[in-house]
């Protein structure tokens, strides 16, 4: 009976450190004005009030202005990301309206890891 109960613990030890490594990465994917994500999308305009889970995500109130420089895709779709004055993070494309379109066209290409880091401070965290 103990091996049978290690076991069962195991596999849930297992299974719950795979849903904690599967919920840090938003996304595979995303798509940008270039292949370093470095070129303006698009701009904004915010439509409600809206607060983050954690520190990889903008806060914002209506008519707030956010340039966007890239949208989370296939998995996620629902994400983009930019910048409103020198805060950046993600945001949820439902809460905003496009004032502007910069790029004519979109590049998929593969998220890093660094794209899901929190900056406090002078360190980067790992959420």
């Amino acid at each position: 009976m103990p091996r049978i109960l290690d076991g069962r613990i195991l596999l849930l030890v297992i299974s719950f450190l795979t849903s904690l490594r599967s919920t840090k990465v938003l996304s595979e994917w995303k798509k940008c004005g270039d292949r370093e994500c470095e070129t303006a999308m698009s701009r904004v305009r915010t439509t409600t009030d809206y607060l983050g889970p954690d520190c990889r995500y903008l806060n914002f109130k209506p008519g707030e202005e956010i340039t966007v420089y890239s949208k989370l895709s296939r998995k996620n779709e629902n994400l983009w990301t930019g910048s409103k004055g020198k805060d950046f993070g993600y945001f949820p494309k439902d809460a905003v309206k496009v004032e502007q379109v910069l790029i004519a066209e979109e590049v998929e290409v593969l998220t890093k890891e660094t794209d899901f880091l929190c900056l406090h401070g002078d360190k980067y965290t790992f959420e």
